[in-house]
């Protein structure tokens, strides 16, 4: 990862429950538990990359009673925030949610914690460039269990990639279920379904630097 960026400051603004980031995340933790909502009694298997702090995932997981039957690995790489989401995952009680301390930008990370049938991409798509989010977007399918559901953010902040982004996905095999694209902000949230077949891991390929905060 190539960025000088102070990744536990940069969550702060959680702690404001009326920023931008904030409002993000709750629309991101909506879109999680609306999908384990319409997956009852079944077992799952998420995956997140550049999990952070692990928010989302460990937020929305939190005081559910049937959140044992998933199985989620969160990827990240700062050691300050591996150590922040280990806390909160121990302190919810989610024994089934293991944080690996690995570059998700390297398809070697996602070694047996894929397929998955969610794949986390909030924060990702804002910080790479836009060759490395179409090339991230095509190997989706090598994430993805068959019926799988994709989650990811990016700002809109011109010139704006969520139209062509949106389209990639289509391209892909997903079918889009939401995005948000709230007044007064300019970060969005997607939700795609993936329609396609799913493909082998090829651990050997890149997807992603991190190269810009979002």
């Amino acid at each position: 990862m190539t960025t000088g960026t102070d990744w536990q400051a940069w969550h702060q603004p959680y702690a404001d429950e009326d920023s931008p980031l904030s409002r993000r995340l709750r629309l991101v933790r909506g879109a999680i538990t609306a999908w384990l909502d319409e997956r009852p009694d079944e077992p799952l298997a998420v995956v997140s990359a550049c999990a952070g702090q692990g928010h989302d995932l460990v937020g929305a997981l939190a005081g559910r009673a049937d959140a044992a039957r998933v199985r989620a690995t969160l990827l990240e790489y700062d050691p300050g925030n591996v150590a922040a989401a280990r806390a909160a995952a121990a302190g919810a009680g989610l024994a089934n949610v293991d944080i690996r301390r690995a570059d998700a930008g390297r398809l070697s990370s996602y070694a047996q914690a894929v397929p998955a049938d969610l794949v986390l991409m909030a924060g990702v798509f804002g910080n790479v460039d836009d060759h490395d989010v179409r090339r991230t977007v095509a190997a989706l399918p090598q994430l993805c269990a068959a019926g799988a559901t994709v989650i990811w953010t990016r700002t809109r902040r011109a010139p704006d990639l969520t139209p062509a982004l949106r389209g990639w996905l289509r391209d892909a095999g997903f079918a889009e279920r939401a995005f948000h694209a709230p007044d007064g902000v300019l970060f969005s949230v997607g939700v795609h379904r993936f329609t396609g077949t799913p493909r082998p891991l090829e651990t050997s390929g890149a997807l992603f630097t991190f190269v810009r905060q979002p």
